[in-house]
C-alpha cells in the first residue's frame, strides 16, 4: 500500500471539491468515529483546543485505516512544532495567521528537507517514513507536502497575491472568526462587509490557481462557498455537533431552553 502519496493534495490539484469536518475534541476514539462518517478530510486543531504532540500523533493513527485525510493545525507558523508534527505523520498542515509572503515561505521551508527547506533529518526515528520502511522516503517526501496558510487579517488579505504566488503553497484558507475581528466586527463573522470580504478572497484564490478554503457549518453558505469555486470547505465542528444534539436531547426530557442558533461558521 502507497501511503506517502498524499491524496488530498491531488485532489486539491485536480479541483475536486472536498468537504471536511474540524475535529477539536483531542481524543483517538472521536476521531475514528468521525473518520468514518464520510468526509474527505478531518482537521486535527492545534491551535484552539488543547491537543498535544501525543494526542495529534494518537489521531494520526486512528484515522490511518480510513480515507478521510488528516490535517494538522499547528499553534503557530513555528519551524520546530512543525518538524514534530511532520515527524509524527502528517503531510498537511493548516498554519494559522500567515500575513505575508516572507510567513508563507518560512512555512513551506519547514516542512521541506534541504536543500529545498530547513527541516531537520529524523526520518530513522519518525512515523512519518514508517522508521526507514518507505523506500525513498528523503527524496519522495517534499514533493508530498501540502500547505494551507490561513488568511485571517486584512493585512493578510492586502498581501494575499503575494502569499500565493510562494512555491510551495498549495492553498489558502480563509478564517472567518479573526477575519471578522480584525475588521472591527468581533463576534459577526456575517456582517455583510465580512461575507463581502470572504468572497473576494475565495475568487481571487482560485483565480490564481491554487485551492481555496474555509469553515462554515450553515449548508447554504457552505454551498455558495464552493459555487466560488473553494476545494477544501469544512462543514462542521465535531465538539459543536455533540454538543448541540446533547443540548437538544436534554431539551425533549427538561424544561431547559436550548442555546440561540448560532449564526456564525461554527
Amino acid at each position: 500500500m502507497d501511503i506517502l502519496t498524499n491524496t488530498f493534495k491531488r485532489a486539491l490539484q485536480d479541483g475536486k471539491p472536498q468537504i471536511g469536518l474540524w475535529a477539536g475534541l483531542c481524543n483517538a476514539y472521536s476521531i475514528e468515529i468521525v473518520a468514518g462518517a464520510g468526509f474527505d478530510w478531518l482537521v486535527i486543531d492545534g491551535e484552539h483546543s488543547p491537543n498535544t504532540l501525543q494526542t495529534t500523533l494518537a489521531q494520526l493513527q486512528s484515522m490511518a485505516a480510513y480515507p478521510a485525510a488528516p490535517v494538522v493545525r499547528p499553534a503557530w507558523n513555528d519551524a520546530v512544532l512543525i518538524k514534530q508534527i511532520l515527524d509524527a505523520g502528517a503531510q498537511t498542515l493548516l498554519v494559522p495567521m500567515v500575513q505575508s509572503a516572507e510567513e508563507a515561505e518560512a512555512a513551506v521551508a519547514a516542512v521541506r528537507y534541504p536543500p529545498q527547506g530547513i527541516r531537520g533529518v529524523g526520518s530513522a526515528l519518525a512515523r512519518s517514513s514508517r522508521w526507514n520502511r518507505i523506500p525513498n522516503y528523503l527524496e519522495r517526501a517534499n514533493d508530498e507536502m501540502c500547505v494551507l496558510v490561513q488568511i485571517e487579517t486584512p493585512r493578510s488579505v492586502e498581501a494575499l497575491d503575494e502569499i500565493l504566488a510562494v512555491d510551495g503553497v498549495d492553498g489558502a484558507f480563509i478564517g472567518p472568526a479573526d477575519l471578522s475581528a480584525s475588521m472591527g466586527y468581533l463576534g459577526q463573522p456575517d456582517h455583510p462587509e465580512v461575507t463581502k470580504a470572504i468572497d473576494d478572497v475565495i475568487k481571487r484564490i482560485v483565480r490564481s490557481g491554487k485551492a481555496a478554503g474555509i469553515l462554515h457549518s450553515g449548508i447554504e453558505q457552505a454551498r455558495h462557498y464552493l459555487s466560488l469555486g473553494a476545494t477544501f470547505v469544512a462543514v462542521g465542528v465535531d465538539a459543536i455537533l455533540l454538543a448541540r444534539a446533547a443540548e437538544q436531547l436534554a431539551g425533549q426530557f427538561k424544561n431547559v431552553a436550548a442555546p440561540a442558533a448560532s449564526k456564525g461558521p461554527y
